[in-house]
């Protein structure tokens, strides 16, 4: 079995590990619950913790109460500014909520997308891209490291960890990889997916008929676990997994090395 060994700097860091969250529905809700899980629990163990920025342009809808983590009384707030909060108030942080797209021009250690288009996930790859080529690196908590991305369709879905670069693995007496394909690199295909207009939808009934009740939280909840691998155990042995919600099925994701 292929391992990967996690980047040194994310198990000894000298700032809070900085950590964007991009899309705050109903996959992104959850996930910054279990985010918050996760800081408290590193913390615990004594590392410094996470830094989560939250980014969404979008607002609480009626159709979001139930499916996602929302109330009625945020209908009409901005869903990352409405989050942020809740976390900062329960928890006591200082996590960000930004009311507006994810661009990459300020990037963190680690990226977590839950959006819903391939259009989207190609951009940020992009803007990823650009962004590589003038950060400055002598500054470790700007420097990216991972992207994880998790989407779904109504039943089915799947969560995806990527190094942005080539990680340097340890002498070890396993087989390691350093380098983790993105989602845009695990399924390249992503550029030729012409997508309708999803849209906004007007009740909860109609949301589930698009992405079922759980299939979100789970998605999170194996999403966030490939996170808490990387700073508890130090390695992984898979890179994510695909979820069948029909058959009740999770076939995990191995990692393998990319042929010369």
């Amino acid at each position: 079995m292929i391992v990967h060994y996690t980047d040194a700097y994310l198990l000894n860091p000298q700032h809070k590990i900085t950590v964007d969250l991009v899309g705050l529905g109903g996959t992104g809700s959850q996930v910054l619950t279990s985010l918050a899980r996760v800081n408290e629990a590193l913390i615990a163990y004594g590392h410094t913790g996470l830094h989560v920025r939250c980014w969404d342009a979008d607002t609480v809808s009626p159709a979001n109460i139930g499916r996602q983590l929302f109330s009625p009384a945020d209908i009409g707030q901005n869903k990352a500014v409405v989050l942020a909060t809740r976390v900062n108030r329960f928890f006591g942080y200082s996590w960000e909520g930004n009311p507006e797209m994810y661009s990459a021009q300020e990037t963190g250690n680690i990226t977590i997308t839950c959006i819903d288009t391939a259009a989207g996930r190609i951009e940020i790859a992009k803007a990823m891209q650009n962004t590589g080529k003038h950060i400055r690196y002598s500054e470790p908590h700007q420097r990216l490291i991972y992207w994880l991305d998790m989407g779904n369709l109504q039943k089915t879905g799947q969560a995806i960890l990527g190094t942005v670069g080539p990680i340097k693995q340890p002498v070890s007496e396993h087989v390691t990889c350093g380098n983790l394909p993105t989602v845009v690199q695990k399924f390249p295909e992503l550029k030729k997916i012409k997508e309708k207009d999803q849209g906004p939808s007007c009740s909860l009934a109609e949301a589930i008929n698009k992405q079922d009740l759980f299939i979100n939280s789970i998605l999170a909840n194996f999403g966030a676990n490939l996170i808490w691998k990387l700073f508890r155990e130090g390695m992984i042995r898979h890179h994510g997994c695909y979820v069948n919600l029909d058959n009740c099925v999770v076939n995990p994701l191995p990692i393998v090395k990319a042929k010369r």
